[in-house]
């Protein structure tokens, strides 16, 4: 190899690791006990949303983590992955985040509050139904949200086509109406039966006097929050 092509393939390599570096960026941020490792796979990521993000992070894990779990991880890293294909993934203490999804929706930052209360559910396999997970999830977002209108994101009108099975928002709401109809902390009951594997269908019954069934036809007959 003459020195002209060895210059070259050096250029090249000291590019590409530039790039790679900047496209790789990660980032540690402590605050009162708490780590966050923010590392991003996408060089054109907005730095406005990552920190949003962060200052996301930063006000609600720590109510989350009081509310529900007091002994939830105290590190966590979000991943900006322009491979990944949905809108985010949890497992683990890892959140994959999807920057194709923030570019077409840059104000959906509570996407972050979701995701990091399944890392405060930490089920593991077999806990429970999960509809209930992802309900649990979006009722969670429903009340410590930090900017659910900026995102355009509201909990569905009732519809007599819905199921609590639905999932996701129709649950939440299903939730919602349990908190606010003489059932209040029955959220945290059922999170914390999920995560210590100990949820039967019988817990329904035993916390509210009714079947789900049954809660879910008074539901139906008045679905007002």
């Amino acid at each position: 190899m003459n020195k002209t092509t060895k210059l070259i393939v050096l250029t090249a390599l000291v590019t590409l690791c530039g790039y790679q570096s900047n496209a790789q960026e990660k980032e540690t941020i402590k605050r009162d006990g708490l780590t966050l490792n923010f590392t991003s796979l996408d060089s054109s990521f907005d730095p406005r949303l990552k920190q949003r993000m962060i200052e996301t992070f930063f006000t609600v894990y720590p109510l989350l983590k009081k509310e529900y779990n007091e002994n939830a991880a105290t590190e966590l890293n979000f991943v900006i992955d322009t491979a990944y294909k949905g809108v985010a993934a949890t497992g683990g203490g890892r959140i994959v985040y999807s920057p194709a999804y923030f570019k077409q929706h840059p104000t959906d930052v509570d996407v972050v509050t979701h995701e990091v209360m399944h890392v405060i559910q930490s089920y593991g396999r077999g806990a429970g139904p999960g509809w209930l997970t992802e309900g649990i999830a979006d009722y969670v977002r429903y009340k410590f949200g930090v900017d659910n209108p900026g995102a355009k994101w509201a909990l569905p009108e009732y519809k007599d086509t819905q199921s609590y099975t639905n999932s996701y928002r129709i649950t939440a709401r299903f939730l919602a109406w349990l908190e606010s109809h003489g059932n209040k902390g029955l959220v945290k009951k059922l999170d914390a039966n999920l995560r210590a594997h100990t949820f039967t269908a019988e817990l329904w019954k035993k916390e509210t006097g009714k079947t789900l069934d049954e809660l879910w036809v008074a539901y139906s007959a008045n679905p007002a929050l």
